[in-house]
């Protein structure tokens, strides 16, 4: 599906003997510097409503799925999501990569009295410090920090560690929570800088790393971060023992594109093709290959994100229709905060606050071009090889 694709919506055609279509919107960075895990993240929504369309619908009722491309900027998505609400009169709203886009779809959205799941959202203000009670989340934070900072400490042992963050809200967040964690562990933070998302060099910051004894480098940057991060630290000779990322390191776009220089780096994820929830092994399976079939490729952890917040919004919807009631945000809310299910990225409960219950990465390092999980121990899918090599 090309990235330039402005507007894509899932028509559904109604004749009288039809009932009427339930309309849901999605906001998205389908262009712009984020669009990869933007177009990833439309393409498991999409999925999801296409699969429920294929078994009739939500009640008998179709779902119309209306998406709209925020192209990146805070702005555009704030117009996008104004006119999904006033004009489409969404019943519902899915969707949303950073924090920077999401904040601002999920303040319109509670003025509006619509519920929004997001896909991917990390930032704790926008549950802890803000009071929305139509906002809701697939992601958190602690869900990743946690298993990151528990494998460093109890599997890597470092005495000194660099840890560099993007400069985006749930990024800086994230900075500030692993450098805490690994300073109550009596880990040194020799390094911890902030960096621009998407900068063409980071050989300055490398050499610091180098220079300051660092045995892993913890960066909270993107996938593309990771490519010039990863490269520049083979190339320099940066001796360092580990390497971790704990978001756009775990995609097989990343082992294709960096070759040999991307083995034994770690990265971290909730789902991928073989890593699922123990229990939903086979509805693991035939997502992977049914979406392949649609999509002509795999999907991935993003995607994944995309899915399950979809799943979540329509289960809420169905169970308004269920109960033969009208489809107001606050009967959609109410069962959002009521939902319980279990998915293959995670088992799915919200908390007061809107924040999943039970989310939580696993650590994968890539050996020999395949993502083998080595922690949790009850997750492990391999042996850890450490301290790596350069390549």
């Amino acid at each position: 599906m090309a990235a330039s694709v402005l507007l894509i919506t899932l028509s559904i055609q109604s004749s009288p003997a039809q009932k009427a279509p339930v309309r849901v919107g999605e906001i998205d960075p389908l262009t712009g510097k984020l669009a990869m895990h933007g177009m990833e993240i439309h393409q498991g929504i999409l999925y999801a409503v296409e699969e429920l369309n294929s078994r009739g619908g939500l009640q008998g009722h179709l779902v119309e799925l209306i998406s709209r491309d925020d192209q990146s900027q805070p702005e555009v998505a704030i117009n996008q999501t104004q006119e999904l609400l006033y004009r489409k009169k969404v019943v519902g709203l899915v969707g949303g990569y950073v924090d920077s886009l999401v904040g601002p779809i999920s303040e319109l959205a509670a003025k509006a009295g619509v519920p929004y799941v997001a896909s991917a959202s990390l930032q704790q203000a926008l549950t802890q410090q803000r009071k929305n009670p139509y906002f809701f989340r697939v992601a958190r934070l602690d869900g990743i920090v946690t298993p990151l900072c528990q494998f460093i400490v109890r599997n890597l042992h470092p005495e000194r560690a660099a840890v560099l963050y993007a400069a985006t809200p749930g990024s800086t967040e994230f900075g500030g929570a692993i450098k805490d964690c690994l300073e109550q562990a009596s880990v040194k933070v020799a390094v911890f800088e902030k960096y621009r998302p998407g900068s063409p060099d980071f050989s300055a910051l490398l050499l610091r790393v180098g220079q300051e004894r660092a045995e892993i480098l913890v960066s909270g940057g993107f996938f593309p971060d990771h490519l010039v991060l990863v490269r520049q630290l083979r190339q320099q000779n940066i001796p360092l023992k580990g390497y971790l990322g704990p978001w756009g390191v775990s995609y097989q776009s990343f082992i294709q594109e960096m070759g040999p220089a991307s083995e034994l780096i770690f990265g971290t994820c909730a789902w991928n093709p073989g890593i699922t929830l123990p229990g939903t092994e086979q509805e693991s399976r035939e997502f992977v290959g049914n979406f392949q079939k649609r999509f002509g490729q795999l999907p991935n952890t993003t995607t994944m994100h995309g899915y399950t917040s979809a799943r979540a919004l329509l289960a809420a919807i169905d169970r308004v229709l269920q109960r033969q009631e009208s489809l107001t945000g606050e009967a959609i809310r109410q069962e959002l905060a009521k939902l319980d299910l279990k998915l293959p990225m995670e088992h799915l409960r919200f908390d007061q606050n809107g924040d999943p219950e039970y989310y939580r990465h696993v650590v994968v390092q890539i050996q020999n071009g395949q993502m083998v999980v080595v922690y949790p121990p009850d997750r492990a899918t391999g042996e850890l090889i450490y301290p790596m090599r350069n390549q």
